[in-house]
């Protein structure tokens, strides 16, 4: 089969081997990708129509116990500004939030010791019951299945851990030895069979990733079925040892953001901060490969420089909250519209 004739049997079945993966990433042309693009749009407006979810993301610390090898709030980055936002610092965010019709809060964050399940808990409570008909999403590392069960109990509705990588081998090249991939694993399984809405997620072109490595990314996308993927293109961080590593590109990105619709069709695909820090279309382009979420940043403006993950990430203009009319207007202007629901998985 050519790439065409691939993409085509993706969009009716839903289903490609490794192999066929990696050979539409190492074969794709413009054509192709605009073919894709072409093809994941028209099944996103079969289950979502034109519309495009918002969530608002709340980045509630930069404190991290870990140490991956390719994140600016790593433990052993000695230049990276720390901060915790308080529980009334959290609530002021929703609030604002919430008034500007907002209905997802992701409370995202590093891996800090100092939320426990209890003030978690309480976190999540007073949210839901302060914002009704809203949805409380949470983004914030291995946790064990109990912190999870309690977490759900509380109210929480989702819950994004990207497994950054399908390749074992691969994973520890990214990672420090005492962090495991069979444990990563085990957390998204775990979630899953909790209840969460649950996503993963990869990054397209980290170091030493390899056609076949992308390829493993999207098939384990297309078996596990998580009703979220957060993927965007690795962004290099000056206080990393990946500081030299080129970004993933745009085109490869979109790429996936196409398979991955096309291998999922309900899925909830966000088009992400760090597609737009590499492009400033990124996020229309994203949104027209097949992706109908948004998350526009509502953390407040004096800790937002501060959640540093990536260098230069976008985080004013569309990519911030207080511009959501402008990022209305965008979306209007290519024919989609940003509504104000929840925006559960289908």
């Amino acid at each position: 089969m050519d790439t065409f004739q691939l993409i085509d049997k993706l969009c009716a079945s839903q289903n490609l081997s490794v192999e066929e993966y990696e050979f539409i990433i190492l074969n794709a042309e413009e054509k192709h990708l605009e073919y894709a693009a072409k093809k994941a749009d028209e099944v996103r407006k079969k289950y979502y129509g034109n519309k495009i979810f918002i969530r608002g993301l709340i980045e509630i610390s930069s404190h991290c116990k870990n140490n991956c090898r390719y994140c600016g709030i790593r433990c052993a980055n000695k230049n990276a500004v720390r901060y915790r936002l308080s529980e009334e610092e959290i609530i002021q965010c929703c609030a604002k939030g919430y008034k500007l019709g907002f209905r997802t809060f992701v409370l995202q964050g590093g891996e800090d010791l100092f939320f426990t399940d209890d003030i978690l808990c309480k976190l999540i409570e007073e949210i839901k019951k302060e914002f009704s008909g809203c949805a409380v999403t949470l983004s914030l590392g291995e946790r064990t299945f109990s912190s999870y069960h309690k977490l759900k109990n509380a109210g929480a509705d989702r819950y994004l851990l990207r497994h950054e990588t399908a390749t074992e081998e691969h994973y520890k090249k990214l990672h420090p030895e005492e962090m495991s991939f069979t444990n990563r694993m085990n957390c998204l399984k775990n979630l899953y069979q909790i209840g969460f809405q649950t996503g993963a997620g990869f990054m397209v072109g980290s170091p030493f990733q390899s056609a076949e490595n992308l390829a493993a990314d999207l098939f384990f996308i297309q078996q596990f079925k998580p009703q979220m993927c957060g993927l965007g293109p690795f962004i290099p961080h000056t206080d990393t040892e990946f500081k030299n590593f080129k970004a993933g590109k745009l085109k490869e990105t979109l790429l996936c953001l196409s398979l991955v619709r096309l291998a999922c069709p309900k899925i909830l695909l966000p088009a992400t901060t760090a597609l737009a820090t590499i492009s400033t279309k990124g996020i229309e382009l994203g949104i027209k490969a097949g992706a109908n979420v948004i998350m526009p940043n509502l953390t407040s403006i004096e800790y937002r420089k501060n959640y540093n993950l990536y260098n230069k990430k976008a985080d004013s203009g569309t990519q911030a909250a207080e511009n959501l009319k402008e990022l209305k207007a965008q979306m209007k202007s290519t024919g989609y519209e940003v509504v104000t629901d929840r925006g559960d998985a289908l």
